[in-house]
């Protein structure tokens, strides 16, 4: 059984600012600092565009991480997809949306998620995971508009 989690995030940059900024590796390398999160093949520095993969190396829970994600779709500056085509993950799909509002911009990331492992997975979900993905995303969130980079 999968996990969906949404987040809302509202910013005073541009739907423009922030969509670029949210397809930048470099600026999701930083808001991932605390696990030491880079990108180690495919894209691994600028922009990512529609079809290109990026292969991401981090440590969650003292662990080894490695995930190749896609951009499946892109419809700039309103919506893109990303999902992982290998790694730790049985399913992750990462929708992410942008809408313009009257102070700037509300950014919704919705994601799917489902461990492997079948029942231990499923307990992973439920004592883990549902709470540390949605932080981490956050995590990513609040670098992005609160960055420079």
């Amino acid at each position: 059984m999968a996990v969906y989690f949404e987040c809302f995030t509202k910013t005073e940059m541009t739907r423009e600012e922030l969509f670029e900024k949210s397809l930048n590796i470099d600026a999701h390398s930083g808001s991932m600092a605390e696990s030491g999160e880079r990108a180690v093949d495919g894209v691994v520095t600028g922009q990512i565009a529609l079809g290109e993969q990026v292969t991401w190396q981090a440590k969650h829970f003292g662990l080894p991480v490695r995930m190749t994600s896609e951009i499946l779709e892109l419809d700039a500056p309103r919506t893109f997809t990303d999902q992982q085509v290998c790694g730790p993950f049985k399913k992750f799909h990462h929708v992410h949306e942008f809408f313009e509002s009257t102070t700037g911009t509300l950014m919704v990331d919705q994601i799917h998620f489902e461990a492997p492992l079948g029942p231990l997975g499923w307990l992973a979900e439920r004592l883990v995971l549902s709470w540390y993905m949605p932080r981490l995303i956050r995590m990513r969130n609040a670098y992005l508009i609160n960055s420079e980079h």
